[in-house]
């Protein structure tokens, strides 16, 4: 028997990781297929005005896993900044610096807010551990943890933002994995061991590319070609073709002429509901249904190029107030210490939102309006002349995991599952709010599981996907 066709699917950090470890690996030719002319999906970057820019704010953790980290160095070389962490957050009309330092919270923060949180803590440590008996969401479960103060002021707030639900809509899953510091009690102990030196490795600090974060994933794809993966750019996947019950070809569609692909394996990293629409034959009306029932947020993403040198000294701004629409700002030339043209800088605004909703529909220039009303709201107008206006709209931002989703993904992710040759993963392909450096690691992984006589090792793998999830989102 030959080398097994491993046919990917999606050129962001988990399809290109795969074929990067599976081609330099040797034991399978790999294809690659994804349908914009550029690689990295929503880790990618592009040019504007002569920068270098990225989609949203992108770091590379500290806590990557050291196999990742060590092919990302040998891959970038000096390239890979090693940068601190400088934004600042606003809470109850002031700037305090993100994340948190312990002087900042000593004497920045207001003083109803520190009051609060010190009766939230008293009260917690009154209350023996005891918790009411009723059914967790996302809302108890913080609650509980971090007191009423800090969950009304920053993170209740932030979340009907960023998924545009109340917080008691969305399930328990998203506090384990979305909130790293899950109790006032770890909260002390972080500040407090920042007070007495312990400081943890990494903390604090953040990896970024010279050439913005989507460099990342360009070095992935020239490593993968050069160590001899097929990689279509511009390829649109029109259906993944199911005979009995293992995968037989993909079909697409490159250059205005229809492409049938044999295929041993099919690894998606595509969002798992698109991957369910492109399965022939078409899936049972239940699974249908179960697709349509699992949801991504959506992201516009609102660049405005200013004349002047720098907006401000911060890489990125969070915020959690309501009553201004964009969740974050960040300044790209901040990320790489300032790097890029001395007349000009970008700015970078994130506002969550419905796909096809009224502000997906917006104009560019509304839009910048927007932007701009927000950052006079928030006391940092932009007072230079704006150059530029450019738009970005990320259908797939966030899985939002309202109450109840697990039903419908765990339905519709088990029947992918039992397909052989078939396998989903990645951010889009779990419904996972993961980082990059997560993404990049499932990759890694599912190479491991190919066994060099051609077999998939499907034990050890749901062995991984289990580790996947205990993995913590990192701002």
């Amino acid at each position: 028997m030959g080398k097994p066709h491993v046919v990917i699917l999606g050129a962001g950090p988990a399809g290109l990781g795969a074929a990067f470890r599976l081609a330099r690996r040797g034991d399978a030719r790999v294809t690659l297929l994804e349908q914009n002319r550029h690689v990295g999906g929503n880790a990618g970057s592009f040019e504007l005005a002569g920068m270098r820019v990225d989609y949203g704010s992108h770091r590379l953790h500290p806590s990557c896993a050291p196999e990742v980290l060590d092919d990302i160095r040998g891959l970038l070389g000096d390239d890979l900044l090693d940068r601190p962490r400088h934004g600042r957050i606003r809470l109850c009309n002031r700037w305090i610096r993100f994340p948190l330092k312990p002087l900042d919270l000593a004497l920045g923060l207001p003083l109803r807010f520190s009051a609060g949180v010190g009766v939230d803590l008293l009260r917690k440590s009154l209350a023996n551990g005891s918790s009411a008996n009723h059914e967790e969401t996302f809302a108890s479960v913080l609650e509980h943890g971090l007191g009423r103060t800090i969950c009304d002021n920053f993170y209740f707030p932030y979340v009907r933002k960023i998924w545009g639900l109340r917080p008691e809509e969305l399930a328990v899953t998203l506090a384990r994995r979305r909130i790293s510091a899950g109790s006032l009690s770890k909260m002390v102990r972080k500040v407090f061991s920042a007070l007495a030196g312990s400081k943890a490795s990494g903390r604090g600090r953040f990896f970024y590319p010279r050439n913005g974060f989507g460099q990342i994933c360009e070095a992935y794809y020239h490593a993968a070609r050069d160590a001899g993966a097929d990689i279509c750019l511009g390829a649109r996947v029109q259906s993944v073709e199911i005979e009995g019950n293992s995968v037989k070809c993909v079909r697409y569609e490159m250059d205005g002429r229809a492409v049938a692909l044999p295929a041993d394996y099919v690894w998606s990293t595509i969002p798992i509901t698109v991957l369910a629409k492109c399965l022939k034959p078409g899936v049972p009306p239940e699974i249908g249904q179960a697709a349509e029932r699992v949801h991504y947020r959506a992201m516009i993403l609102v660049y405005l190029v200013l004349e002047q040198e720098r907006f401000s000294e911060f890489d990125a701004h969070y915020f959690p107030d309501g009553a201004i629409p964009i969740s974050r700002l960040s300044e790209p030339k901040n990320y790489r210490a300032g790097h890029g043209p001395k007349d000009s800088t970008v700015l970078c605004a994130e506002l969550p939102c419905a796909a096809e909703g009224p502000e997906w529909n917006m104009s560019d220039a509304d839009l910048a309006q927007l932007v701009c009303g927000s950052l006079e709201t928030a006391a940092i107008p932009a007072r230079a002349p704006i150059k530029e206006v450019a738009i970005r709209r990320l259908r797939q931002a966030y899985p939002i995991y309202r109450q109840g989703y697990e039903i419908h993904f765990d339905r519709l992710d088990r029947w992918v599952g039992q397909i052989d040759g078939l396998l989903t993963f990645g951010r889009q392909g779990l419904f996972a709010h993961d980082n990059t450096h997560h993404a990049l690691y499932m990759s890694y992984c599912a190479a491991d599981c190919l066994e060099p006589d051609g077999s998939f090792a499907n034990e050890r793998w749901q062995d991984y996907r289990t580790l996947f999830e205990t993995h913590v989102v990192e701002d």
